[in-house]
């Protein structure tokens, strides 16, 4: 299947999602999960390490600095979904706005990071990686922050993992995940308009949703 921008654009509007196999499997397929994993925005969890580890630690937050390095990095692991035809269709996508990338660095190097797709005020993380303890968890935590900042009301994560279950992860219903997706995709939200929060900024207002 030769893909396109715009029929992934689609895709995400009504539910569904490509994969593959593999990395070097060029068939690719349309997933839409009987339960579907999402992270609710007023329901994301900071444990008591995480904040330590958000107060204590010495890193820098970016967004768009390096989606490509992003997408690489979720996709070098021994198993993934991301063959060459949804890497290209990734950046065709962040080239046009509608793909994102949220950068943990350390050390100046890239230590973790979270990217995904969007439309209207919908969300949807694709995947993650961490190179240094809880560098994914960090990027979550901003990413989560700054979708609450800028007005989006749905986060996909596609499938729930214990991981992403850790941080208020839930699953719900096809059913139930298409009604909160056709209320998401009818507004206009910009990823890009916010502000990053100071750690004290982000912790204090993850308490007042808790």
């Amino acid at each position: 299947m030769t893909l396109s921008a715009d029929l992934l654009l689609h895709a995400y509007s009504v539910g569904v999602f490509p994969m593959a196999e593999t990395s070097d499997n060029p068939e690719i397929f349309w997933v839409d999960p009987k339960r579907r994993g999402i992270l609710p925005l007023d329901g994301f969890h900071i444990s008591r390490s995480l904040g330590r580890h958000i107060r204590r630690a010495a890193y820098q937050v970016t967004v768009n600095r390096d989606f490509q390095a992003v997408v690489t990095a979720c996709a070098d692991r021994e198993e993934t979904w991301i063959n060459a035809e949804i890497y290209k269709r990734y950046i065709e996508l962040h080239e046009m706005g509608h793909a994102h990338s949220l950068e943990i660095w350390q050390d100046g190097a890239l230590s973790g990071g979270v990217y995904g797709v969007t439309v209207g005020a919908a969300f949807f993380g694709e995947s993650m990686f961490s190179h240094r303890t809880n560098a994914s968890k960090l990027a979550l935590a901003y990413l989560v922050d700054r979708l609450n900042q800028t007005g989006f009301t749905l986060c996909d994560t596609q499938f729930l993992t214990t991981h992403l279950a850790s941080l208020g992860g839930i699953e719900i219903s096809r059913a139930a995940y298409r009604r909160q997706l056709f209320e998401a995709v009818q507004e206009q939200k910009s990823f890009t308009s916010a502000e990053f929060p100071t750690a004290q900024e982000l912790l204090q207002r993850n308490t007042q949703m808790s």
